[in-house]
């Protein structure tokens, strides 16, 4: 039988797919279902898209399964139809990455869950399925032409940092468990308003519309399919493209260009920058944005100090990790005391 977990070395692995010629789509899905046995069910998926060379990372739950993944372009379609064999799966939506890139993942994991999103809610106290009005790309922007719509930004600080739409309410929160409550105090007063909501793929917004309309707002939207969805559709159609900067992603490129707009500025010295980097200094590893100057000083470092740290012997940074760090200090994405250009907020304990 076969593995049904990686065994290769990370290291071996990101060598092999940056070597690999051939190309690459990336895309991501995910489907509210009920699902009986997702130890079962994690186990089926994980041998059949082994076999299709399919990279990304997959949760799978009693509610269902939300995928980041990439496919080799000469077996898109195989991979197609393996997902269209699957009865929950049939006729879902595939979000394809904005921009073409070969390098989102470079092997395949698949766990099983608490939830699909890491919520914080008991859905038994709320109608889950009782979600806000579905919007495309042309709904969208009609109703956010009305300057009384609410546009809320349903990610976390450190994504809306570098790209988010036109007079959204961008809340400072680390984690969408945290957010939830965060908006409905936000937004209290304003039951009655059109508030439209938004993520990266659309998959949040499922349950956060649903938890607003249980919190007494009674005229809730949300994009269909996302940021990705909606910059294909302003593309194909021609539509004005409200989204400014770039959109965060979940995987190795940390980041697609949706518009030329640069909004950030480098956590290190200032200057417009909204490029994401982990810390090269791995007792550190702070998801931090970093311009190209500073990262060239810094030789991928968050600072000085970290860039010190990385030229110790390897024995003396496995050390000093234990010492200072416990657990994993790159949880306040942004965070750090070190970054002294950061856009919102302050470092959270």
């Amino acid at each position: 039988m076969k593995a049904l977990h990686n065994k290769i070395e990370g290291k071996l692995l990101r060598e092999a797919i940056h070597s690999e010629a051939r190309k690459r789509t990336t895309l991501s899905f995910y489907k509210y279902w009920n699902l009986r046995n997702p130890h079962f069910f994690r186990d089926y998926l994980y041998l059949h898209l082994q076999q299709l060379e399919v990279f990304g990372r997959i949760y799978v739950a009693k509610e269902g399964i939300n995928a980041q993944i990439s496919v080799p372009d000469d077996r898109f379609s195989e991979l197609k139809d393996f997902l269209e064999s699957i009865n929950f799966l049939e006729g879902n939506r595939l979000n394809v990455a904005v921009e073409a890139n070969a390098m989102s993942f470079f092997k395949l994991i698949i766990k099983v869950r608490d939830k699909i999103v890491a919520d914080g809610l008991n859905d038994d106290t709320f109608d889950v399925t009782n979600k806000g009005k579905h919007l495309n790309a042309r709904e969208f922007n009609e109703l956010t032409d009305d300057p009384d719509t609410i546009i809320v930004d349903m990610r976390n600080h450190y994504e809306s940092e570098v790209g988010h739409f036109e007079r959204a309410i961008l809340p400072d929160a680390d984690t969408f468990r945290e957010e939830l409550p965060l908006v409905v105090d936000l937004l209290k007063g304003k039951e009655e308003k059109n508030i439209v909501m938004y993520c990266t793929g659309g998959i949040r917004c499922e349950k956060a519309s649903a938890w607003m309309k249980h919190n007494g707002f009674t005229r809730v939207h949300q994009l269909e399919g996302g940021i990705i969805e909606y910059a294909r559709q302003v593309k194909a159609q021609g539509l004005p493209n409200k989204f400014r900067g770039k959109n965060f992603v979940f995987d190795e490129r940390l980041g697609e260009r949706i518009s030329e707009e640069v909004i950030a500025n480098c956590h290190v010295c200032g200057n417009p920058a909204d490029t994401h980097y982990n810390c090269r200094n791995t007792a550190c590893h702070v998801l931090f944005i970093e311009c190209d100057a500073c990262r060239e000083k810094l030789e991928g470092c968050c600072s000085e100090e970290c860039r010190n740290v990385i030229y110790l012997p390897q024995e003396e940074q496995q050390e000093l990790r234990k010492q200072l760090y416990k657990g994993v200090r790159y949880f306040h994405k942004g965070r750090g005391k070190q970054l002294v250009f950061r856009k919102r907020g302050e470092t959270k304990k």
